[in-house]
């Protein structure tokens, strides 16, 4: 199943929902709701592109002047250590590269960054799910595994 949260009822709901979650969580943890911040938090939520910093604070600036790209990057980090977003693809400390070129998957350290290589043909064989050509033309797909290394567990 290919899930486009971008269509369909119920869409401002939802991005009202994760407003209300993340101002709440926010707040508990003891962290200033600022109305900075709160402008970045609108912006996310109503934003379903999966969206990079740059993307976010140039949103964000139209209505709030004054936000500086690193107060986006802190509130968006501030709400992926709270557990209310993920990431997708590299970390914040830049792009990585692989030179490995051969069919394999990723192995992520949440915590330190450790990316290592592994082979999986149960992985490599799983089929694309019908409707993805929907989306577009799929040139690759690799699996990433998240976790804790053995070092930092």
């Amino acid at each position: 199943m290919i899930l486009n949260s971008q269509d369909g009822p119920g869409r401002d709901e939802r991005a009202e929902r994760r407003l209300t979650q993340w101002t709440e969580a926010v707040k508990a943890s003891g962290v200033k709701l600022t109305h900075q911040r709160l402008e970045i938090f609108r912006e996310l939520a109503a934003n379903q592109d999966h969206p990079d910093v740059e993307t976010v604070f140039r949103a964000v600036r139209v209505r709030v002047p004054t936000v500086s790209l690193d107060t986006v990057y802190r509130t968006l980090w501030l709400l992926h250590e709270l557990g209310l977003i993920t990431t997708l693809g590299p970390r914040r400390d830049g792009i990585r590269f692989d030179v490995n070129l051969e069919r394999h998957h990723h192995f992520v350290c949440v915590r330190c960054g450790l990316v290592r290589d592994f082979e999986s043909d149960a992985l490599t064989e799983l089929p694309l799910p019908d409707g993805l050509t929907e989306l577009g033309e799929v040139l690759d797909a690799r699996v990433e595994v998240r976790g804790v290394c053995g070092a930092c567990r």
